[in-house]
């Protein structure tokens, strides 16, 4: 069963809704054991992709394969071993965290009534697990919409927006978790259009826009495809500029009004653009490698994406 490296497969996905293509010709590979991220704006079809491979939604074309199983072929085995979250989950207000639990365990097999505390304790909900739900902040609720899906003791747990309505100290509990979660061997598919914490977050990410993926990798591949990265302040601003714009080693330059950004596509190449500048009578006050962040990445693979489009 465990035979493949990868617990989501798709080859040629594609989901038309009339004539509008939303999931188009979707490739995409999750590696077992990750945190992976499905990034994109929203409006970029990654809530129908998700709603492809729990069977809510058909496909138009293409193949799915979760855990190694063909959906929707096998997708009743497949999903038993999966948890999911595709809006914000929902309780009963009047009851407490424990009760809304043993509510949804009724439905299952008896031993999961056993598991409540242990999933309480995985979301760190044990010292507000008696309270009621009304009380709870939206971070909470969405700790104990995880601990539901725990129940079932999935591989797979994919959830859609989860840090949506969250503020920034939820935000880092939901990120701790995930990569508690993790730990413990599973794996986490989350979409989401915050690229900071997709970043802080995940293993590796697939990048999604209007409907196709157009880069996929872990976040030290996507980063480092976009080349080596330098910033320099210097005066005149604008004769730097137009130094390093005529070099064959700079691919790009950017300017801010207070300090340029260069792309290099000779990482090497540093010591002799400080040398070229410095005889030009350029008065350089900073120079300093950097590396490129994800939403960097995100911003020149998209508006690439779409003016080749």
């Amino acid at each position: 069963m465990n035979e493949t490296p990868f617990v989501v497969e798709t080859s040629g996905l594609t989901k038309r809704f009339g004539d509008r293509e939303v999931v188009k010709d979707v490739e995409l590979h999750v590696p077992r054991g990750s945190a992976f991220g499905y990034l994109g704006p929203n409006g970029a079809g990654k809530t129908t992709l998700i709603r492809m491979l729990l069977g809510l939604t058909s496909a138009n074309a293409g193949s799915m394969r979760l855990l190694g199983l063909p959906v929707p072929e096998r997708r009743a085995e497949a999903l038993r071993r999966v948890g999911a979250i595709v809006e914000e989950p929902s309780f009963h207000g009047h009851l407490t965290g424990r009760e809304n639990l043993h509510i949804v365990a009724a439905a299952r097999e008896a031993e999961v009534h056993a598991r409540i505390p242990t999933v309480l304790e995985a979301v760190g909900l044990s010292g507000r697990a008696d309270e009621r739900v009304k009380t709870y902040s939206m971070g909470m609720r969405q700790r104990l919409g995880v601990a539901r899906v725990l129940l079932a003791d999935p591989e797979l747990l994919i959830l859609d927006e989860p840090a949506n309505g969250l503020d920034p100290a939820g935000i880092l509990e939901f990120r701790g978790l995930v990569r508690r979660l993790v730990d413990e061997g599973r794996t986490v598919m989350l979409s989401s259009h915050l690229l900071d914490e997709v970043e802080k977050t995940c293993d590796a990410v697939a990048i999604v826009d209007r409907g196709q993926i157009v880069a996929q990798g872990t976040i030290a591949e996507l980063r480092d495809g976009g080349g080596s990265h330098i910033l320099i302040e210097a005066e005149p601003i604008e004769h730097a500029r137009a130094l390093l714009a005529a070099s064959r080693a700079v691919s790009e330059v950017s300017d801010d009004g207070s300090m340029l950004r260069a792309r290099l596509s000779d990482p090497g190449a540093v010591p002799e653009l400080n040398r070229r500048l410095v005889e030009a009578g350029i008065a350089v006050r900073r120079l300093e490698p950097v590396q490129a962040s994800l939403e960097q990445r995100f911003l020149e693979i998209t508006s690439r994406f779409e003016k080749a489009a």
